[in-house]
C-alpha cells in the first residue's frame, strides 16, 4: 500500500482513507515542521476542518519562508500569494493559541499560512481576518518563542512542511 500525501511513494500498513483524492494512513499523518534548525511535530485537526486538511496534505511537502507578520502581533508567516486551494471558511478563528496553525484560503488577503509564538489576533492591512485552524503544534512552547525572536531579530526564516507516515 502507498501514502501518497507528502508527494513521494511510502509503504504504509494499517487501514487507508481517501481524504479529499489524497489516499491516507489513518489516523492522520503527523505533520514535521522545520523552522532553520528547530523542528516540531504536529497533528491535523481533520474532524474540525477536513476539508483544509486535505487541501494542505496536497500541497506537501511545502518549502517556504516564514516571515514575521506585520499585523497579526507574535506571529510568522508563510506567503503563498493567488495560491487556490479550493476551500472556503471551517474552524475559522481570529484569536488563535500559540501552536494553533492557520490557513487563509484567499480573500481579502492572500493565501496565506499562520504560525502563532505568542499573543495573536491575525489581521491584515484590510482589517481582522480568520484563518481556518487546521494544524495543532506538539508541546514546546519554548521552541516557539525562540522561533519567534529570531524572526524578529534575525529576519526570515526557511520552513519545510512534511507528512511522516506510520505515527
Amino acid at each position: 500500500m502507498i501514502l501518497a500525501a507528502a508527494g513521494a511513494e511510502r509503504p504504509v500498513t494499517g487501514p487507508l482513507v481517501l481524504l479529499g483524492g489524497v489516499l491516507l494512513s489513518h489516523p492522520m499523518p503527523t505533520i514535521r515542521i522545520t523552522i532553520g534548525d528547530r523542528v516540531l511535530t504536529g497533528r491535523l485537526e481533520e474532524s474540525q476542518a477536513p476539508a483544509t486538511c486535505a487541501a494542505f496534505l496536497e500541497l506537501l511537502p511545502l518549502r517556504g519562508k516564514l516571515v514575521q507578520a506585520r499585523w497579526s502581533g507574535e506571529a510568522g508567516w508563510v506567503p503563498l500569494g493567488d495560491l487556490d486551494v479550493g476551500v472556503g471558511p471551517e474552524n475559522a478563528t481570529r484569536r488563535p493559541a500559540p501552536g494553533q496553525v492557520l490557513l487563509y484560503p484567499k480573500g481579502a488577503s492572500e493565501t496565506e499560512i499562520l504560525v502563532p509564538y505568542g499573543a495573536t489576533a491575525f489581521a491584515a492591512r484590510t482589517g481582522p481576518l480568520a484563518g481556518n485552524h487546521f494544524l495543532t503544534l506538539d508541546g514546546d512552547g519554548g521552541c516557539l518563542r525562540e522561533i519567534g525572536r529570531r524572526l524578529l531579530w534575525e529576519g526570515a526564516q526557511d520552513i519545510l512542511f512534511e507528512a511522516i507516515a506510520g505515527h
